[in-house]
């Protein structure tokens, strides 16, 4: 569980640092400049949210956490791919990045559920 726990820590900090890289790359736009800076902030909150949810003191605020964390990526992947869709950024060049936040998304959906089903017994 511990392992779990790291290694979702660092993919996290991870996505961050690829987050912060894409908005660095960015060409100088006032649109690029606006989404990328909305994808940074929440990008970067999504490893922030997930190391809070470590620190919880109980099931409840642990799943709290886990659901901010979630807010995070979903809001991270919605500004990636209006990056995409207004052309400002290839569907090629964040792929993998989409793909991470998907992967993880999935991870801390599968803590919160396993967390809950734990709950209810």
């Amino acid at each position: 569980m511990r392992d779990d726990v790291e290694r979702l820590r660092r993919r996290t900090q991870d996505f961050a640092l690829r987050v912060i890289r894409l908005f660095r790359s960015l060409k100088p736009d006032r649109v690029a400049d606006a989404l990328g800076y909305q994808a940074f902030r929440s990008g970067t909150s999504v490893g922030a949210q997930y190391r809070e949810s470590c620190r919880s003191r109980s099931d409840a605020e642990l799943i709290s956490k886990l659901e901010s964390t979630l807010q995070e990526l979903d809001e991270t992947s919605y500004w990636l791919e209006l990056l995409v869709r207004s052309e400002i950024v290839s569907n090629r060049r964040l792929d993998s990045l989409m793909r991470e936040a998907d992967e993880i998304t999935r991870m801390v959906v599968t803590a919160a559920k396993n967390i809950k089903s734990r709950r209810a017994r």
